[in-house]
């Protein structure tokens, strides 16, 4: 099968296809066709040794994934040849792949009712969001920072969908776009400092890092606090939370509600094969995608 690895930290260029041998599930297991994957920021972070929780190179990128089980291990009994799934992968062997084995507890079935690609940009970003924000509830103030990215347009779904009132800063280029998506305010950010804007926040959410964590401190309400998705240096303010996601199954056939039931839509600003993966990289580097970036397998 093609394979996309890594032999050494660096830019987008490190990435190249190999061929490898398809790998076997052990218990708890299954074997997948990977439709689609998609890009999440932590993959270029981890390409490049900004982060390094994957240890040393190879290996390969890639946390989403959509596609069909073509084998089972040993006392699955959750899924069997055949079946659309979708759900993360986390391990030095990830989803930029023709075949990926994850754990069953991972994944959950797609929905007929949307596809591979739509699938396969949720994952990591649904979770980040729908977990960061599980305790939130009707009438509360949220702030989403970069409120038009992966995670961000996500979060003022789902923060919508548990009844908050939601503040979000993007560019003005995407205000439009996050008012469709129910903000109900937004700060355009390279004009406005969001500290002077907002009001009483009960829970900031940062998906910036720099000083954003720190700075909407100042901004929480008596109860309020900031939960972090992005920063590499947590902060010692009790308000202060950091976040990561944990791969569940569980949370995505939830998800998977909401996208059917038409109160969540994954934004795909592009889809690209992973023939193309270094431009893809790229982009989605660049801090300027609404959305996802989502990868198709190779056609050749």
């Amino acid at each position: 099968m093609k394979t996309i690895t890594q032999r050494t930290l660096g830019g987008p260029d490190v990435l190249e296809t190999v061929e490898a041998d398809i790998p076997r599930p052990g218990p708890g297991e299954v074997l997948i066709r990977v439709a689609a994957t998609s890009i999440n920021a932590a993959d270029w972070k981890l390409r490049s040794g900004v982060v390094t929780k994957l240890g040393p190179p190879p290996f390969t990128l890639g946390f989403d994934l959509s596609g069909t089980v073509v084998e089972t291990g040993a006392e699955v009994t959750e899924f069997r040849p055949g079946d659309e799934v979708f759900g993360n992968v986390v391990s030095r062997s990830g989803a930029y792949a023709e075949y990926v084995v994850a754990p069953v507890e991972f994944l959950t079935r797609k929905p007929e009712q949307f596809g591979h690609a739509q699938a396969a940009a949720l994952p990591t970003a649904a979770l980040t969001a729908w977990q960061a924000l599980t305790d939130i509830h009707a009438g509360q103030r949220v702030l989403v920072h970069a409120a038009a990215g992966g995670v961000g347009h996500l979060a003022v779904q789902i923060a919508k969908a548990r009844g908050a009132y939601v503040i979000g800063t993007a560019r003005g280029a995407n205000h439009e776009f996050l008012r469709g998506l129910g903000a109900d305010e937004l700060i355009d950010y390279t004009t406005t400092d969001f500290t002077t804007a907002t009001g009483d926040i009960d829970l900031a959410f940062d998906l910036v890092g720099d000083d954003y964590s720190e700075r909407s401190l100042r901004v929480l309400g008596p109860q309020g606090r900031v939960v972090d998705a992005q920063g590499e240096e947590p902060l010692s303010d009790p308000r202060y939370h950091r976040h990561y996601f944990q791969p569940s199954g569980t949370d995505l056939s939830e998800i998977a509600e909401l996208v059917v039931t038409g109160r969540l839509r994954g934004e795909i600003s592009r889809v690209m094969s992973l023939a193309d993966i270094a431009e893809a990289h790229k982009l989605s580097e660049s801090g300027r995608v609404r959305g996802k970036i989502v990868l198709t397998p190779w056609t050749d």
